[in-house]
């Protein structure tokens, strides 16, 4: 059977599942053991067009045969080989109707994997796509209470928004990160989360947004005892003092050196804007408040 023709096996599991005045039913049980050899077959021959169209084939014969976990498995292999193919869009459906046969199953971290692969496909030709993707694997997640299971998602998603230089959106999924990792009492990622989004308003040169960050994180108490907390503070007073010299000597501390390789880099790279004006700022406010008191 190894050596038949796969195209052969199509043509016949076609036929099976035709309907005609001498076939009344489909034969589906035998139809998707063809659609699945050829599938394979032409995997093989790495025939990667016709490979994709048997596993849709297949896809769909486990779907009439109520086995949704196979035909979800199926759906993922035809997105490897839309992949192959540079067919990014089709990457994308058929991930994605694959997470829907996995809904199916009861299954969430599986569908929530086959977003994922989806995302990581697409990260670098439709990255806003990958962004859905990435953000709709964490709903699933979250909706099963297993946020744990998504603090990467959550990271990757961050990572994308940041090469398209959408900070404003990289810091929220960070704080959505801390938020989860504090529902899951994982310390340590949810204090890198928090530091992490004060960084990346900083690099986009957001400092009242940074201020305002740290300032809601410091209602939090595991944050205020953290190591994450003390390195925050003091480089957001060397922002205030205009010191560079002094920001770049914090951007080297272990705090964020043990934060991920993407938010390391756009700390070493600050500050990215003239802190000087802040520091001038600091003083206005300063001399304001005095005035204000001043009783003479």
């Amino acid at each position: 059977m190894s050596g038949s023709d796969p195209n052969k096996f199509i043509t016949k599991a076609d036929k099976l599942t035709t309907l005609s005045l001498t076939r009344w039913s489909a034969d589906w049980k035998s139809a998707t053991v063809l659609y699945e050899q050829a599938a394979n077959a032409f995997r093989v021959a790495k025939d990667y067009e016709k490979a994709k169209t048997a596993y849709e084939k297949a896809s769909k014969g486990q779907e009439m045969l109520s086995s949704p976990w196979d035909a979800a498995k199926h759906m993922e292999s035809a997105a490897t080989q839309a992949k192959e193919l540079s067919n990014w869009k089709e990457v994308g459906d058929f991930y994605r109707r694959a997470s829907e046969l996995y809904i199916e199953c009861g299954r969430s971290q599986p569908a929530s994997d086959a977003l994922e692969k989806g995302a990581r496909a697409l990260a670098d030709t439709l990255p806003d796509e990958a962004i859905q993707l990435y953000t709709d694997a964490c709903t699933i997640l979250e909706d099963d209470d297993k946020e744990q299971m998504a603090f990467d998602l959550y990271r990757a998603t961050a990572t994308v928004y940041i090469k398209l230089e959408k900070y404003t959106d990289a810091a929220s999924v960070l704080l959505r990160l801390g938020l989860a990792a504090d529902k899951c009492n994982a310390t340590n990622s949810h204090c890198k989360a928090y530091l992490s989004a004060i960084i990346v308003y900083l690099y986009a040169h957001d400092f009242k947004q940074a201020e305002q960050c740290y300032n809601d994180c410091y209602q939090i108490d595991a944050f205020v005892k953290s190591d994450q907390n003390r390195c925050a503070s003091k480089l957001l007073a060397a922002y205030t003092d205009g010191d560079i010299e002094e920001i770049k000597r914090i951007a080297q501390s272990s705090a964020i050196a043990n934060l991920d390789h993407v938010i390391i880099r756009l700390a070493r790279k600050l500050p990215t804007g003239d802190v000087s004006a802040l520091k001038a700022d600091s003083v206005e406010d300063g001399e304001e408040a005095l005035d204000e008191n001043d009783l003479t």
